[in-house]
């Protein structure tokens, strides 16, 4: 008897493709095989994103096309989930290609939607949980390289940026056992992984409950503990809750990796305020100041969003002077997307001229690149070690890795091994990339 296969396809964030791996878990207890063919699904699987306008779109495309392959073979399932299914459901099921509606913590309930979709109606379950719900289910870890791998430590939201639909989406904010955290991390190691990635909406809030000491600095040390050849990195921390206490653990082990991406947004005091972000620039200023005095070689990388309501050109101006004084290494950067039923879309006027969003943005993505080219040429001469994760795509006799400041190293090959740690001296650069030689 052949297996029926499913076939994941993942949109938006770190989080998103570690949800993908537990719904890839749960099909796998149902004896479904994960296929990279989509030819050969029975079952199609949408993961996706609602951030920005923007990740809607391309799912919605992606529904179109697929509406040829539901014509080719009537018996196959088409499933849409994540926070647009959370988001849209009512309008969702008016979308002939979708079988199955599930919300971001309702896939434990696949198998049983899934029987009732193959019954010939459709399916769903969007219902928010209070509590962790995927605790004990060991991912499938979908297409990585055997070396790095994520762990969702915490799900939900509960700082209600005013732009942002999270809260709405993901829920509550509820921190997982610790102890099934650690697990899944020594397990990892001893299968051969040499890199996790902590996840979380708002990482640094994670606290176990109230009865518990166990909060994110004191649950990084543990892990980091498990092996000193095991790199940590987490993602992502909300300004308001990076503490020196966190600082510290980061300094005092040499495998939690010096990098920390940190959200600002805006540089300007007045528009983080209509956001709801509950720090001012100063405050992100002060933070950035005891990260470079703690954690003297740590890169930060940031978001941005441009033309937020009522944007003036001087708050524009004061965000391109806070990422001068930072120095970002990099960053993620994006026009203001009015997203629909958060609180910037009901009390605030979507205001920018898109022409005038679309030049602020030009001028942060320029910016940025200078400042990553300032931030690698600063590396040019210095020493690294580096956690190779692959062969390079423009030549096959090269290696490429990161060091533990995110950044990515590209090196001869030597006859090294995917999961190796080699000391790299950088002797060259380009704006996103370290280029150098390998030392004994």
């Amino acid at each position: 008897m052949s297996t029926k296969k499913v076939f994941i396809e993942t949109y938006g964030c770190q989080m998103n493709f570690s949800d993908s791996e537990i719904v890839g878990s749960i099909m796998k207890s149902i004896d479904y095989e994960v296929t990279t063919d989509i030819n050969q699904a029975n079952v199609i699987f949408l993961n996706t994103c609602s951030i920005r306008d923007n990740a809607e779109q391309k799912v919605n495309r992606r529904l179109r096309e697929l509406r040829s392959y539901k014509k080719k073979n009537p018996d196959l399932k088409i499933g849409l989930l994540g926070c647009m299914a959370e988001r849209l459901k009512e309008q969702i099921f008016n979308e002939e290609a979708v079988d199955l509606i599930v919300g971001p913590d309702a896939y434990r309930d696949l198998p049983n939607l899934l029987n009732v979709a193959e019954s010939g109606q459709k399916a769903a379950n969007v219902i928010l949980s209070e509590e962790e719900t995927y605790a004990e289910i060991e991912p499938v870890r979908l297409d990585n390289n055997g070396i790095s791998a994520f762990i969702s430590i915490m799900r939900g939201c509960e700082n209600f940026c005013t732009y942002c639909v999270v809260p709405y989406t993901r829920g509550k904010e509820r921190s997982r056992d610790p102890q099934t955290i650690i697990t899944e991390a020594k397990d990892l190691f001893d299968k051969g992984y040499r890199e996790i990635t902590l996840l979380g909406q708002n990482v640094n809030s994670y606290h176990w409950n109230e009865d518990s000491d166990m909060n994110f600095s004191r649950l990084l040390e543990h892990i980091a503990l498990i092996n000193p050849l095991l790199r940590v990195r987490f993602a992502t921390s909300h300004p308001k809750d990076i503490s020196d206490e966190l600082l510290y653990t980061i300094a005092k082990h040499e495998n939690i990796c010096k990098a920390i991406h940190l959200p600002v947004q805006s540089g300007s005091s007045d528009v983080l305020k209509k956001m709801n972000r509950k720090y001012t620039r100063e405050w992100y200023m002060n933070r950035i100041e005891a990260i470079k005095t703690i954690i003297p070689d740590c890169a930060v990388s940031t978001d941005i969003i441009a033309g937020f309501c009522d944007e003036t050109e001087e708050n524009h101006q004061d965000t391109l002077s806070l990422m001068k004084w930072v120095g970002f290494d990099y960053a993620f950067m994006f026009k203001y997307s009015e997203r629909p039923d958060t609180v910037a879309a009901k009390r605030f006027d979507d205001n920018v001229e898109e022409s005038v969003k679309s030049r602020r943005l030009d001028e942060i993505i320029e910016l940025q690149k200078e400042l990553s080219a300032i931030s690698n040429k600063k590396d040019v001469g210095k020493f690294f070690k580096v956690l190779i994760e692959g062969v390079s795509k423009r030549s096959s006799q090269k290696l490429f890795g990161r060091n533990s400041q995110n950044k990515v190293v590209v090196f001869p090959n030597h006859e090294f091994k995917v999961g190796d740690y080699v000391n790299v001296k950088i002797t060259n650069c380009t704006s996103a990339t370290l280029i150098g030689e390998t030392i004994e």
